[in-house]
């Protein structure tokens, strides 16, 4: 991987960008000194709202605008130079710090909390528990069938966010393929999904689909299912306390990424999420630094 500014630890994060911030603050780019402008991961948007919307309440002097439209729209907004931070759910790839390179911009990384990815389907589906690889067996198409895994005799409907989801990108390298330098694809049968409410909805009204989305889009009228590493491995939902203790298979780190090391008013607002914005992480889904 390209050689980039990595983030920092702890107190010494901390300290450094309350450094960056001292002076006046810094101007955004979305116009206007006061003004951070955010866009990327659509797994993250509630999230970064929440942290939107109570620094706003603290600091009314400034304005914070968030979108989504993935973590590869994010990043690629990042170095084009139209955001402050983009959000992603997954690292940025080897060519999009390349491409920051070259464009002279020292990407910075930031993990901002950890989130689960649940694999979801519907209520009625006597299926508990699934392995990695039955999952990455159902998602490249070579299991269609529910009795194949433990269920009933249904086709299984493949529920998939689309390719410039962050999401997409971890489930696609970390479940389909295993971790392993493989080229498995998803199933072309795989239904690609614009956003996780999306998901949610189908889900919720076929009781055939199978979907994968952030715990903290998961509603009371899904059904989690458990995932174990290997076949005789314990099967594990996912929670805040799985994903802490390295027990749930399919967890992941969320990002903020700037051009740089930030100053002013984006170094300040940095800050507080890895600081007090931590205490909202938790009642959204997700799982807090500390």
């Amino acid at each position: 991987m390209p050689t980039t500014c990595r983030p920092l630890c702890g107190l010494a994060l901390l300290a450094l960008l309350a450094l960056a911030g001292c002076g006046a603050p810094g101007a955004g780019v979305g116009g206007g000194e006061q003004a951070v402008v955010i866009k990327g991961s659509d797994t993250m948007v509630n999230l970064a709202l929440a942290w939107a919307e109570a620094y706003m309440a603290a600091y009314p002097e400034v304005s914070i605008s968030v979108s989504g439209g993935g973590s590869g729209t994010g990043l690629a907004a990042i170095l084009n130079g139209t955001i402050d931070i983009a959000n992603a759910s997954r690292e940025a790839k080897a060519e999009e710090f390349a491409a920051a390179q070259a464009s002279g911009i020292s990407l910075t990384e930031y993990v901002v909390a950890y989130d689960a990815i649940a694999v979801v389907v519907h209520p009625s589906n006597p299926v508990d528990g699934l392995t990695l690889e039955q999952l990455s067996g159902i998602y490249r198409g070579q299991i269609t069938n529910w009795r194949q895994v433990g269920g009933e005799d249904r086709p299984i409907v493949l529920l998939s966010r689309e390719s410039n989801s962050g999401t997409y990108v971890y489930f696609l390298e970390n479940v389909v393929r295993m971790g392993a330098e493989v080229d498995w694809l998803f199933s072309p049968e795989a239904l690609l999904m614009p956003s996780s409410e999306g998901i949610s909805a189908e889900v919720r009204h076929n009781p055939n689909a199978i979907g994968y989305d952030g715990l903290g889009y998961v509603t009371a009228d899904q059904k989690v299912v458990a995932v174990a590493r290997a076949a005789g491995a314990d099967y594990v939902l996912p929670a805040e306390a799985t994903v802490k203790d390295g027990s749930y298979p399919i967890a992941r780190k969320l990002y903020m990424y700037t051009a740089g090391r930030p100053a002013g008013r984006v170094a300040e607002y940095l800050a507080w999420i890895l600081g007090d914005g931590q205490d909202l992480v938790a009642p959204l889904g997700f799982v807090p630094l500390r």
